[in-house]
């Protein structure tokens, strides 16, 4: 038989993702081709316990590997990116459960409000030939949608931050009227956070709230210029089954997306 059998397999993303959840659990194997993988290229090692039991545990050069991948995220990441991860922390840190780039349908209201009828609010009971006459929905996706850690449905504070790391960005936004209105329709407040120097709080609707960074993207501290106004909300159904299927950014999530071993996928 001819080649080399002990070729090291080409390691893609799905192994990084696999060395992660041994490190983070008790190691229990899985016993399928990304595990054999992994213990042929050495970045994984069998255990037997006294009594038996047989776990995983990364070896050195699988650490190794985990910790340069991070690396390699972390400096990939765009400002944006950087921005978006410092404050997500923050939030996480006050008691909240934060989600990235959430895909949530909102209702947008793009006619004028018959006579006599207010416009629609967060959460309002909708008129079905009110929806029908006087607005769409539409997809919207803020950077950071967040609630408060709580099982009390009236304490839940839903809140949306737009992160904006250039001027340019932020302008860009502030002309789309109907993407603030969508913000505004998913949460109680909303809120622009954005580095010290790109922007002044006047500039900003009345309505947002406006958060800046003062120094380094990485160890810069934030200030509340102007905190949002409140209004009521309760979440759709809708917004409740997103949230479901989604999961909420932790502070050992990857550094970035693109973060692959030998991924050669776009």
């Amino acid at each position: 038989m001819s080649g080399d059998l002990r070729a090291a397999p080409v390691l893609t993303r799905l192994h990084r993702t696999r060395l992660m959840q041994v490190w983070r659990s008790a190691g229990w194997p899985c016993r399928d081709g990304i595990e054999i993988d992994l213990l042929a290229a050495q970045l994984l090692e069998q255990r037997l316990a006294l009594d038996g039991r047989e776990t995983l545990a990364l070896t050195e050069a699988g650490i190794a590997l985990l910790a340069r991948s991070r690396q390699q995220g972390q400096r990939a990441l765009s400002a944006h990116d950087r921005l978006a991860q410092r404050f997500a922390a923050q939030l996480s840190g006050a008691g909240r459960i934060v989600w990235r780039e959430l895909s949530l349908r909102a209702l947008v209201e793009e006619g004028a409000a018959p006579a006599g009828q207010p416009p629609l609010l967060s959460g309002e009971p909708l008129d079905a030939a009110a929806v029908a006459a006087r607005n769409v929905w539409r997809m919207a996706r803020p950077d950071l949608f967040s609630v408060r850690n709580t099982t009390v449905e009236a304490y839940l504070q839903p809140m949306v931050h737009e992160i904006k790391a250039s001027r340019a960005d932020l302008l860009s936004d502030l002309r789309h009227a109907a993407k603030r209105q969508a913000y505004q329709w998913l949460c109680s407040e909303c809120y622009y956070v954005f580095p010290a120097g790109v922007a002044e709080a006047e500039e900003i609707p009345e309505q947002f709230g406006v958060w800046v960074l003062h120094g380094e993207l990485d160890a810069g501290r934030f200030e509340l210029l102007r905190p949002a106004r409140h209004s009521r909300c309760s979440l759709p159904f809708a917004v409740w089954l997103a949230l479901a299927k989604a999961t909420p950014w932790s502070s050992d999530e990857d550094a970035s997306p693109q973060a692959a071993l030998g991924d050669e996928r776009p």
